[in-house]
């Protein structure tokens, strides 16, 4: 009878689970560089060491009250150095009259929309298909010299600004051209210091990037609020911490001399492609900025994606001092525009026939990286925006305070006392499991099945790249307690009278231990919900440990340890 246990599918089910564990924790003995052992399992700060950074996000929501006419008459004035008079304003279009010679080229390039140039005597005429939000929003990137995005913020429409500026600063700037900070139906001006979750997200987003794409392992970024993003490094010290979070990644735009259409391929680095291509510019000093999602570069619903960046005006210049030099403008198919990332290639496609021709006129600014149609274009695209950013984080970041730097060799020990902690924890627990049945067949079994829920548990984590940290090992210490308690409900009950009864009455047992134990778990997972729900860091670390422990207890180990003590 004891040999048919190992065919009960609640035992095997136990086995497998663990032996599935074990695969995915994959502990391994290492030589190198010195005698250790290795796993799968991933940790914090506080058992590895490293420095965990607290980054905020520098960035104003507004909303504002304006005439187009008056800001695009004010801005126009200023770029063309010129008198301008507004003729005619509305949702759709600006069409004004200037003294200025200037061609539709040089309009486009400024950002407000496509333009149609016509004379107009001895004036020119100028109409400019745009919208309101379109001209503050380029008014303001290009006062401020950042970003600006017109988007939705609880439910409001407000421009992000993604730098942070004073409210009095800003009112001042809006005030040359007539217009006012927007208030509330409580009159309180719609001014808030901060970012949109949107934005926030991207630059977590490149964060992660950058850091994998240094080939950093087991780096940890989570966000507080819309305003905060919080990075463990481990492993890495404070000064490269900096370093890492707190400055842009190598970007830079090349353009091919020599080789042909096709001869550089994404994925190969400055070495194979520098005899092949020029510099033109780094992302610090060329790319003003880059846009949140991808976009079609036609109305039609084939039309291809790609990746919108805008330049600065010293990038706009060297590109097109680059293009003329190198002959693009005469043969673009075979000269194409790479952009490398830390030194290997992400992009590279030739020059459209229009920017050959635009560029020749005067810098362009605006530009698109075309990545072709459908799924798979969008994905591309998205990739590429994220590469950009990597060169040019959305928002300006602040490193606040002083980070928080744990040195490596008291890691390594928080890392030893921890595992000592859980031995002490299992050898203390069977010491009490001894004394209170004084039967080694009662107490294997327990430890046994204490064991292989911490072994699932570990693998739980393998799998899904978590962190163990401080307070995980204290959520897996709390789980070897809970599991204890689980199963000596189970023993008393089905050994009330110190044997075991008959099959009927050990099933009628067994369900009344079960319910004792259920209603238990259910009440443990209700306890930490609302820390999973609510918290971050350490509390949703250790809440989630809880969960995932007692729910393995439940479903998977009780149930065996069940059958177990049935054919002790």
């Amino acid at each position: 009878m004891k040999g048919e246990i190992f065919k009960d599918v609640r035992v095997v089910a136990l086995i497998l689970l663990v032996l599935a564990s074990v695969i995915a924790i994959h502990p391994v003995y290492s030589t190198t560089p010195e005698p250790h052992f290795d796993s799968n399992l991933n940790y914090g700060l506080e058992l590895v060491g490293g420095t965990s950074i607290q980054l905020k996000l520098e960035g104003v929501l507004t909303q504002i009250n304006f005439d187009e006419g008056k800001v695009l008459e004010s801005e126009m004035e200023r770029l063309l150095g010129a008198d301008v008079t507004i003729i005619r304003s509305n949702e759709e279009s600006v069409v004004f009259t200037t003294p200025a010679d200037v061609s539709q080229t040089e309009i486009n390039r400024f950002g407000f929309g496509e333009a149609m140039v016509s004379q107009l005597g001895e004036e020119t005429q100028v109409e400019i298909e745009t919208n309101p939000q379109a001209i503050m929003k380029i008014f303001l990137q290009n006062r401020l010299g950042t970003e600006v995005v017109y988007t939705i913020y609880k439910d409001l429409e407000v421009y992000e600004i993604r730098k942070e500026i004073e409210k009095e600063d800003l009112e001042s700037l809006l005030a040359e051209v007539g217009a006012t900070i927007a208030v509330d139906e409580n009159n309180n001006p719609i001014y808030i210091k901060g970012v949109t979750s949107e934005t926030r997200d991207v630059t977590k987003h490149v964060i992660d990037d950058k850091v994998n794409t240094i080939g950093l392992k087991d780096i940890h970024t989570r966000t507080v609020g819309d305003q905060y993003i919080l990075v463990d490094l481990p492993g890495v010290d404070i000064e490269t911490a900096r370093a890492i979070v707190g400055k842009p990644g190598k970007f830079e735009v090349r353009i091919q001399t020599k080789g042909g259409a096709g001869a550089i391929r994404v994925d190969t680095t400055i070495d194979d492609i520098e005899n092949l291509t020029a510099h033109v510019f780094y992302g610090a000093e060329g790319i003003q900025s880059v846009d949140i999602a991808p976009t079609k570069t036609g109305n039609s619903e084939d039309a291809p994606w790609g990746a919108s960046f805008h330049l600065t005006q010293e990038g706009g210049d060297l590109l097109r001092d680059s293009a003329i030099e190198h002959g693009v403008v005469r043969d673009p198919v075979n000269h194409e525009v790479v952009m490398l990332l830390d030194d290997e290639v992400i992009y590279s496609a030739p020059f459209s026939d229009q920017l050959a021709m635009d560029i020749v006129e005067s810098p362009v600014y605006s530009l698109q990286a075309s990545t072709g149609a459908g799924e798979e274009g969008f994905k591309t695209a998205k990739i590429l925006l994220v590469h950009l950013r990597a060169g040019a984080l959305p928002v300006n970041v602040e490193i606040l305070g002083v980070p928080i730097s744990i040195p490596a060799p008291l890691g390594e020990k928080f890392r030893q006392q921890t595992v000592i902690a859980g031995i002490l924890a299992i050898l203390v627990v069977g010491l009490v499991i001894y004394l209170r049945y004084r039967q080694p067949k009662i107490v294997l079994p327990m430890i046994a099945t204490v064991l292989s829920e911490i072994v699932i548990l570990l693998g739980f984590a393998s799998l899904v790249n978590w962190q163990l940290d401080l307070a995980s090992i204290a959520g897996i210490i709390a789980v070897i307690g809970t599991s204890i308690d689980h199963l000596v409900i189970i023993t008393d009950e089905v050994l009330s009278r110190g044997e075991i009864p008959t099959s009927g009455i050990f099933s009628s047992r067994l369900k009344a231990a079960f319910a004792i134990i259920f209603a238990a778990a259910a009440t443990t997972v209700i306890a930490m919900a609302p820390l999973v729900w609510m918290g971050f860091g350490a509390l949703k670390g250790f809440a989630i440990i809880i969960i995932v422990g007692v729910l393995i207890g439940v479903l998977v180990a009780r149930p065996a340890y069940g059958r177990i003590i049935q054919n002790i």
